[in-house]
């Protein structure tokens, strides 16, 4: 039978894998010791984002549907993340290039100049704030469009093999959250990159508990931890997409209110 939380459930994980290339991303420092094998490292993890994206579409042709315009809006987006990757990859590889070459006194065009190390530094950063333009929105156009596969299928009348978690509004919100790469620790606390909405200590715990969510160590500055949908926790949210959403509780605080000043009558 045809499992219409399989491609969502493969999304899921390259959201995850889109995250952790971004926090990886964030951290190269050119200036440090061997920027070159680390540009390389980084190449082999934005391949393996192009990997993961092709191999979604072999997957969404093993699902037996209709393709509807939405269908095909997903398999457009998937391809799309797979393009992406394919130039963030390219554009890596470029950024290494000029390094080593420049060191090694070879020019990097044909006209036969050579860059100064500086230059060849310019023009490598250049490169990597591509990538990191690339690729920051992977993690949200990936949940994205599991949300849009589901809410078609079950438009459709495709209802998924896994019943979703009961899950509370709070913890409905903090699996979108973590899912999307908003979620960090740092000292045992929370780090939420999104103003709106708010993930508290304890509901990482009762999401962890649940086998929903893990933690793993994070490569950014500042960050302890990053907080991951587990395989369950991918498979039972996926199973929420295309039902109502509750409101997402948020940070913001409530509106004073308005100061009543009683108006005194006139004297006569």
């Amino acid at each position: 039978m045809s499992n219409p939380t399989v491609p969502a459930e493969h999304l899921l994980a390259l959201a995850a894998d889109f995250t952790r290339h971004n926090d990886a991303l964030a951290e190269i420092r050119l200036t440090a010791s061997g920027p070159a094998t680390a540009l390389n490292h980084q190449t082999a993890l934005a391949q393996h984002l192009s990997d993961s994206a092709l191999h979604i579409v072999d997957v969404l042709n093993a699902q037996s549907m209709y393709h509807s315009p939405a269908i095909h809006a997903v398999y457009a987006r998937v391809k799309q993340l797979a393009q992406l990757t394919i130039i963030a990859a390219d554009h890596l590889l470029d950024a290494a290039d000029i390094l080593d070459v420049t060191r090694a006194g070879i020019p990097v065009n044909d006209d036969g100049l050579l860059l100064t190390s500086q230059q060849a530094l310019d023009e490598a950063r250049s490169r990597l704030t591509l990538v990191r333009d690339l690729t920051a929105l992977g993690a949200k156009d990936a949940l994205a469009t599991a949300e849009l596969f589901i809410a078609e299928r079950r438009r459709r009348g495709a209802r998924p093999l896994h019943q979703p978690p009961a899950l509370s509004t709070t913890q409905g919100a903090a699996l979108r959250a973590i899912a999307q790469g908003e979620v960090t620790i740092a000292g045992d606390r929370p780090i939420i990159r999104s103003d709106c909405v708010r993930v508290s200590i304890s509901t990482v715990r009762s999401l962890e508990s649940r086998g929903l969510v893990t933690r793993e160590p994070c490569s950014r500055r500042h960050h302890d931890e990053r907080v991951h949908l587990t395989a369950d926790g991918s498979r039972g949210l996926a199973a929420t997409f295309g039902l109502p959403r509750p409101p997402v509780p948020t940070a913001a605080r409530p509106a004073s209110r308005p100061t009543v000043t009683t108006a005194r009558a006139a004297t006569g």
